[in-house]
């Protein structure tokens, strides 16, 4: 399945290159929301919330009303993921907040929403940069693999969101390899994000099992949706 993603920053809708370079910024939300609108769910992603430079809450929540969204950026806690999900969102991303400076899973903090907002709410967020798990978005990185993040968190989690910051952005294709590796350590729902390209992509890698969320190549219609 192909999942359109929607990133806010400074009130636009924006693509990142690596999560840094801001490479098209549009304020058409009317388009945007119509072209996605025959999708059975869109990604929403907060950047100014995630890289601690203020939010796009009131967007979040007018696009939340309109889409069936999984929502995420900066959601730190339990009152906030209850925040995004009360203004529609039908699923929360959580990824910083999951792991400790330490390289540590923070497995209480994962159990106490899982009990608070319910598992099939949460999408556990593995973003990783050169093979460890990126956090603060994507600015910091901690001791930890997605291989070791992944068991730990299975119980806690309808899905896991495996961003590739390496190629975020760049459309130069996404590793197919790691998305089977990856499909191998859970029985949850795998969404694979990250220099996706093409629709063969997305069909190679739904053949294994894995959704896949397309940002760039959707905006620059290098793929037509």
């Amino acid at each position: 399945m192909l999942i359109p993603s929607i990133d806010l920053m400074g009130g636009r809708i924006v693509q990142l290159v690596q999560g840094e370079k801001l490479r098209l910024a549009f304020d058409d939300f009317e388009y945007w929301i119509e072209k996605f609108s025959k999708f059975p769910l869109v990604q929403l992603i907060d950047l100014d919330a995630a890289m601690r430079q203020g939010d796009n809450s009131a967007l979040v929540g007018q696009i939340a009303k309109r889409l069936p969204c999984q929502a995420g950026g900066g959601i730190h806690s339990i009152e906030r993921a209850r925040q995004v999900l009360d203004a529609g969102a039908k699923r929360v991303i959580i990824g910083s907040a999951l792991f400790s400076a330490e390289g540590a899973v923070n497995t209480a903090f994962a159990a106490e929403l899982a009990d608070s907002v319910g598992a099939e709410r949460v999408v556990a967020g593995i973003d990783t940069k050169n093979g460890r798990i990126a956090v603060k978005g994507w600015k910091a990185q901690v001791e930890l693999t997605p291989d070791e993040a992944i068991p730990q968190l299975e119980p806690y989690a309808a899905a896991f969101l495996y961003t590739h910051v390496d190629g975020e952005g760049m459309m130069q294709g996404f590793p197919i390899e790691t998305a089977a590796r990856l499909r191998k350590l859970t029985q949850r729902e795998l969404i694979v994000a990250g220099g996706i390209r093409s629709q063969e992509e997305v069909d190679a890698l739904d053949a294994i099992g894995a959704d896949a969320v397309v940002g760039m190549a959707v905006y620059t219609e290098l793929l037509a949706v």
